[in-house]
């Protein structure tokens, strides 16, 4: 991911903003109640196709057809970039659920025929189609993922707001928009939430060193999509990891999708173990992370 990569990270302020002021209301009405059990922690990477975990996160001699096996016995969910370059046919998707257990969540992106032309795809027919693909998943859907192109700004919200509205409100949908001027003007940045809040839409948070605006921490929806951009396993990475999960305990909502990304991604699943680990010892949600084969114990398990 190079979207706000930085090489010198001296000068790079990593906390987190002051709480929005309209979560207090929201939080009130998505927060889980003492009874509702806890919060559904979904984390993984961005892609199965890593040869690097052959040996470490999958067994030894693992053949590239069987990846997306491994990746989902290691990992309970994915952002799927995948559908972002070609929208799949109802025999791959459902080869793809096949291939993970049952509380796998496929979290696919739009795809760039519908995210990245004026009219969201609906006069090619590829929302449509998109959208009927999506059935497919079935209970292994977690949450669609809406990359807004970077020149997309803040007066195009009309536009933005035509699509949602054409959205089937029974698939859960995340937004991220990367142009500076939705979060340059506060009015703008307040729109943007109540239109997605409007809708149950979720505003995806992207934590990436060179651009600390899209950590923005608005919540509005019953779930949040998080975009977790390390730098390599630097020492800052582990002290935001952990200020984030500090931060899923105070929001505690009923579902959470959190992506570590790591340069080239062949630290991901060191990152998401990290992650995993605070979450459980801290006893914060319910969520389950991979296991380092080179534990010769674990690989039996395979």
């Amino acid at each position: 991911m190079k979207f706000g990569k930085l090489t010198d990270l001296s000068a790079v302020d990593f906390s987190f903003p002051v709480e929005p002021l309209a979560n207090a209301a929201r939080l009130d009405r998505y927060r889980l109640g003492p009874d509702d059990g806890p919060s559904r922690i979904y984390v993984g990477p961005t892609g199965w196709s890593m040869k690097e975990w052959v040996g470490t996160w999958y067994p030894p001699k693992t053949k590239s057809a069987d990846y997306l096996r491994h990746y989902g016995q290691q990992f309970n969910t994915i952002e799927f970039n995948t559908t972002h370059y070609r929208i799949p046919d109802a025999e791959l998707v459902d080869r793809w659920c096949q291939s993970v257990p049952a509380d796998f969540r496929f979290c696919p992106k739009l795809p760039q025929t519908v995210s990245h032309v004026g009219d969201f795809g609906r006069g090619s027919g590829d929302f449509q189609r998109f959208v009927g693909v999506l059935d497919g998943f079935g209970e292994k859907l977690g949450c669609v993922f809406g990359q807004l192109p970077p020149y997309f700004g803040a007066e195009r919200l009309p536009q933005l707001e035509a699509f949602l509205d054409r959205w089937p409100r029974v698939l859960p949908l995340a937004i991220e928009v990367r142009h500076e001027s939705w979060f340059a003007d506060p009015f703008a940045t307040e729109a943007l939430m109540d239109a997605l809040a409007a809708r149950g839409v979720a505003a995806v948070i992207t934590d990436v060193a060179g651009r600390r605006d899209v950590l923005h921490n608005y919540i509005t929806a019953p779930r949040t999509m998080v975009r977790f951009v390390g730098n390599g396993l630097v020492p800052s990475d582990y002290e935001r990891l952990a200020d984030w999960a500090a931060k899923l305990r105070q929001w505690n909502l009923p579902e959470v999708y959190f992506f570590p990304h790591q340069p080239d991604n062949v630290l991901a699943p060191e990152a998401t173990a990290h992650f995993v680990g605070l979450l459980k010892s801290q006893d914060i949600g319910s969520t389950r992370g991979p296991a380092d084969l080179r534990d010769m114990g674990q690989i039996s398990l395979f």
